[in-house]
């Protein structure tokens, strides 16, 4: 079986309000798999300190950026559309569906991504296993790569690979700062 084609690392950086708080560093890894894109999460900080909800079953649910959460927000050909992925390390995951900025909502037809989660003494390893079939369409795609860490105190910490003026918002335009080519799937 071939290896997935890796991408090379994506650094996320800590929006300066508030401070970064029990991380130190967070990277994301993308690989292209037949069928799949591949995102792992390293988060890398005073595990002590990371507060993770307990593990439930992957089932859909609203509200996982309220927690520790790595997200996928994903523009194709249908711009200003765009989805967003949200993948919690304890399994729950939801997929959303915007026709532009803001407007829309969860995104009925999707596939549930596989969510493997590994706590590290340095941090946490979430690995999600996204089918291509949730992604919009189109060959050429702008990523927005984002995550949110709570802090054993409940405090929040919004991480992405760029960060729009004033307060934290993945859903901004500026925030889809990496282009990904998909290859063909044709066998």
């Amino acid at each position: 079986m071939p290896r997935p084609e890796a991408l090379p690392p994506q650094r996320l950086h800590p929006h300066p309000d508030p401070a970064p708080g029990a991380l130190r560093e967070l990277c994301v890894y993308l690989y292209l798999e037949r069928g799949a894109l591949r995102l792992d999460y390293q988060l890398h900080g005073d595990a002590a300190e990371l507060a993770l909800p307990r593990t439930e079953p992957a089932t859909r649910r609203d509200g996982l950026w309220q927690h520790t959460c790595c997200e996928l927000f994903v523009q194709g050909d249908d711009a200003p559309a765009y989805r967003e992925f949200n993948f919690s390390p304890a399994g729950p995951w939801q997929a959303y569906a915007f026709s532009t900025y803001r407007q829309g909502g969860v995104l009925a037809r999707a596939q549930a991504p596989d969510i493997v989660t590994e706590r590290r003494a340095d941090g946490l390893h979430v690995s999600v296993r996204l089918p291509r079939a949730n992604l919009p369409p189109g060959r050429r795609l702008r990523l927005g790569l984002t995550a949110v860490a709570e802090a054993r105190d409940a405090s929040l910490s919004y991480w992405a690979l760029a960060h729009a003026p004033g307060k934290p918002d993945f859903h901004h335009p500026d925030t889809f700062a990496l282009i990904l080519d998909l290859p063909d799937q044709t066998p």
